[in-house]
């Protein structure tokens, strides 16, 4: 147990703030972090939080903080988006009991460009996705200056901002639907130049772009045209945000920022099996969670954290296949349990067969049958395990945990004990109301102090299970979106709905083609063309 502190001298220690941007965090008796905030001068922010006049105006939860607050660091941001980008990382990172913004599982925005593609398209996203082959500029903290770059750049520089696969025939001949020139008039290496210039200017390239609308928006009140001079100082304003060069802060800098890490694995583990009573520290923890938004696509998640970090190799998504329609977050939790391990199950027997049995005592080893084995599976597994220490091969958890009460809780219970693996594996449920964690058998739920790292490792894993889950609902509804309207159209088969897809990249698009431009496609006939049209008009 960490011994109290005394409080400092606040108003000595302000005098050592900068009037610099910046980020700062109070801290508590116990030296943990209850609040991280941004600042665009330093000394001033701080300061009001300690000026008596301004603390006798202040709310009731901000009074509450100031007597909880001991302490406070700071770390000087090369400016306030810097600051702001640094903000939400720390209170991902320490889920500060004060803070309510950012200790969700959304991120900032990204530019992707995939150079796969014959015609690169620059998308924003908020995932990045490891080893994909694409390139990725950002994040950005704010996303309206970065939506108007994107405008800047389609008109400036020619490139595709929005959409999927190549262009269009509309695309490709029209000179505003999307980009001011055509792109009939070019190749596609031609514009592979457009799109490698556009990304130098997303790097920060951009001084003689930017010192030339400055001259046109100095020319232009020159000209006492004032809402043209509006508009480009907007303009700068937005691309200079953008491309201004930033600290993309990331854990492997935390030695640069000189601020202790909130995350130590090793105690978290330790310090999570000792509140579950569990046999030791659990090193493989698998979580659950159910995405049902509504019942077109209800959705499952599973993630997996070794030694306390993403094992993101390990994720799994899967499709609830049983509820009908139904909205049923129990079933579903039962069906992706069930088919989870009962695969698990199968690999592990399949692994723990193939290798050596139990020894004797003359040392040679007893063959393995799952069936008629006396041994236990798990400890059987622990001997395989010994034998071959790789987490990547299939093995049961070490936990399981599932996003939800009783309810869900319960109805993994009950498969487990199904497959046999009820009293092998240890089973918890994370309520995300309360942060209660419930156990099997026990009514009464652990309820972990808010700042204890084991309760913030299962935060973690439970929000990495809910982004999961949330993305690839997301997708799904994308693709339902893209094609359910031609899954029901007559003479439209499942190659023939893939080449309209590919052409057009949208029902949207292919709604508003001509009958012309739909018999364009390989295998569509003048007929096929007419019924499609004519189909998607009466829907």
């Amino acid at each position: 147990m960490i011994a109290p502190r005394e409080k400092v001298d606040f108003k000595k220690k302000l005098g050592e703030v900068p009037h610099k941007p910046g980020v700062y965090l109070h801290r508590d008796r116990f030296n943990r972090v209850i609040y991280v905030g941004k600042a665009r001068d330093l000394r001033k922010r701080l300061a009001q939080y300690f000026t008596p006049s301004k603390q006798m105006r202040a709310d009731r939860k901000t009074v509450a903080l100031l007597d909880a607050v001991y302490d406070f660091d700071w770390h000087v941001a090369g400016s306030e988006p810097e600051a702001l980008l640094l903000e939400g990382k720390l209170i991902k990172e320490y889920r500060p009991r004060y803070n309510v913004s950012f200790r969700d599982d959304k991120r900032f925005l990204m530019v992707k460009v995939d150079d796969k593609e014959p015609w690169p398209r620059f998308r924003l996203t908020r995932l990045k996705v490891g080893d994909d082959g694409c390139r990725y500029f950002g994040p950005f903290a704010h996303s309206g200056a970065l939506r108007q770059t994107m405008n800047f750049m389609r008109k400036k520089f020619g490139v595709l901002t929005f959409g999927r696969g190549s262009p269009t025939e509309r695309e490709l001949r029209s000179s505003t639907y999307q980009v001011p020139m055509k792109l009939a008039d070019i190749t596609a290496e031609q514009y592979r130049e457009r799109v490698q210039t556009a990304c130098e200017f997303m790097e920060g390239k951009s001084k003689e772009l930017l010192d030339e609308l400055e001259l046109e928006m100095r020319a232009a009140a020159t000209k006492l045209d004032f809402e043209k001079a509006a508009e480009l100082r907007n303009m700068l304003d937005d691309l200079r945000q953008t491309t201004k060069q930033m600290t993309r802060y990331t854990t492997t800098m935390r030695h640069r920022l000189k601020l202790p890490s909130a995350i130590v694995p090793a105690a978290d583990l330790a310090e999570l099996g000792e509140a579950l009573s569990l046999m030791r520290p659990p090193r493989r923890m698998e979580c659950f969670d159910i995405s049902n938004i509504s019942t077109t696509h209800v959705v499952a998640s599973m993630v997996c954290f070794i030694d306390g970090r993403p094992a993101t190799h390990l994720y799994r998504r899967y499709r609830i296949k049983t509820l009908d329609g139904r909205q049923n977050d129990f079933a579903a939790m039962a069906e992706v349990v069930r088919r989870r391990y009962s695969r698990v199950l199968r690999e592990v027997e399949a692994q723990v067969a193939r290798a050596a049995g139990p020894e004797r005592e003359d040392g040679t080893h007893v063959e393995y049958d799952a069936e008629f084995s006396q041994e236990r599976l798990r400890d059987a597994v622990r001997r395989v395990e010994n034998l071959d220490d790789d987490p990547a091969l299939p093995r049961l958890p070490d936990l399981i945990i599932v996003d939800g009460g009783k309810g869900q809780l319960s109805s993994a219970c009950a498969e487990l004990q199904a497959l046999g693996l009820f009293d092998d594996v240890p089973i918890v449920g994370l309520a995300k109301e309360r942060e209660e964690i419930f156990r099997p058998g026990n009514p009464v739920p652990v309820v972990l102090p808010h700042e204890t790292g084991a309760l913030k490792l299962m935060q973690r894993i439970r929000d990495e299970a809910h982004r999961w889950a949330n993305g690839y609902h997301q997708l799904l509804m994308t693709r339902r979106i893209s094609v359910s309207v031609l899954d029901e159209c007559p003479g439209v088969s499942e190659a023939r709905k893939q080449a309209l897809i590919k052409q057009f990249g949208s029902v949207t698009r292919l709604r508003r083609a001509t009958v012309a431009e739909i018999a364009s496609v390989p295998g569509i006939s003048p007929r096929v063309a007419e019924g499609i049209s004519q189909f998607l008009r009466t829907r």
